[in-house]
């Protein structure tokens, strides 16, 4: 059985839907399985030994139909058995279309299902106690006669990308008997942002439980003024423990900084994710118009900790607040002291 997997943009979906490959492998251990990526995200599946091949979706076969079409006629060349259509969009649509595979499963839209000769509807309620984003993905699975099983993410370093991570951190001042927390201070956009001053706050309640705290932010360059507006408004005790140039310049880098980390304390998003699939324990400040259940599930409360406005006020007369202003408002309303005591509990449990 020939199989492809198609899952384009976020870095959090592509290492998410990555747990399918395990699931498929363990049932046909004989099955050749690629993956339909973005390459920007390639690094956080690199290594993993259940995808046997990459195909990459470029910038161009974005903008051009010519080159989406020429690229799906590619793919229609390796004549899956089976595909996977996990991201649902136009270009995927199109794509899984004229794979021609027997079999193309995808989310049941009123729109779309024409393309597919099996779809399914996305619970809204968790039956597994795993997040809304697992157990939809492996219930895809369905259709090839896997049931649902607890799987999680995982990413793949290799010695020497972790020995020299540890040698950059010691090397740049950093005391790896002491706690290092790696903060994600911006999400993947403005409206997905913890206010900077909240954040500031959130980051002095750290070094104020444990003045041995060691500070990482996780940005990257274009970033830079944002983190550096945070750091601004820490206090100076705050300052002295934040290690702000060190960071790392690619994500393989970040993913082999992360590795040595306590945990990892922030905004929802990419990294979160990805510290899981590390087995790093993370503390997540959701946005207040997302739903929680989506990306959190109660299986994971042993090392995990998400916090979301409506854990603390009734959200029910909000309605669906999705423009800017509505998210901003929302947010300035989840101040970090309702939560305070859940991320010092969360902090004197990983104490070294």
């Amino acid at each position: 059985m020939k199989v492809l997997i198609i899952q384009q943009k976020m870095i959090g979906d592509v290492l998410t839907s990555s747990i399918l490959f395990e699931a498929i492998k363990v049932k046909y251990p004989n099955a050749e399985l690629h993956y339909l990526i973005n390459f920007h995200t390639h690094p956080v599946v690199e290594g993993n030994p259940y995808i046997d091949k990459f195909q990459f979706f470029t910038p161009e076969h974005e903008k051009s139909k010519l080159k989406l079409l020429s690229f799906a006629k590619q793919i229609k060349k390796e004549k899956y058995d089976v595909v996977i259509d996990v991201y649902g969009k136009i270009s995927s649509i199109i794509i899984s279309y004229f794979s021609k595979a027997p079999v193309r499963i995808s989310y049941y839209k009123n729109y779309s299902s024409f393309f597919y000769t099996k779809t399914l509807k996305r619970k809204t309620e968790s039956q597994h106690g795993a997040s809304l984003a697992i157990e939809n993905r492996i219930r895809l699975l369905e259709f090839i006669d896997i049931n649902f099983n607890h799987l999680l993410a995982k990413i793949y370093l290799n010695t020497d990308e972790i020995n020299n991570s540890k040698k950059y951190l010691i090397n740049n001042g950093l005391d790896l008997d002491n706690p290092i927390y790696m903060i994600s201070v911006l999400g993947s956009s403005p409206k997905k942002t913890y206010p900077f001053s909240y954040m500031a706050s959130v980051i002095d309640t750290i070094v104020e439980e444990n003045k041995n705290s060691q500070i990482l932010f996780n940005y990257i360059p274009k970033q830079e003024k944002d983190a550096r507006a945070i750091l601004d408004l820490c206090n100076e005790k705050t300052k002295a423990n934040i290690h702000f140039s060190v960071f790392g310049k690619s994500l393989r880098e970040f993913l082999a900084i992360t590795v040595h980390c306590t945990a990892l304390i922030g905004n929802e998003g990419g990294a979160i994710n990805m510290a899981k699939a590390l087995e790093i324990p993370t503390f997540t400040m959701f946005n207040p118009a997302l739903n929680k259940q989506n990306w959190f599930g109660q299986s994971e409360t042993k090392s995990h900790v998400a916090v979301h406005l409506s854990d603390y006020i009734d959200l029910s007369t909000h309605g669906n607040k999705t423009k800017k202003a509505d998210i901003e408002d929302m947010y300035k309303k989840f101040k970090p002291d309702y939560f305070k005591s859940e991320l010092i509990k969360f902090l004197r449990n990983r104490k070294k």
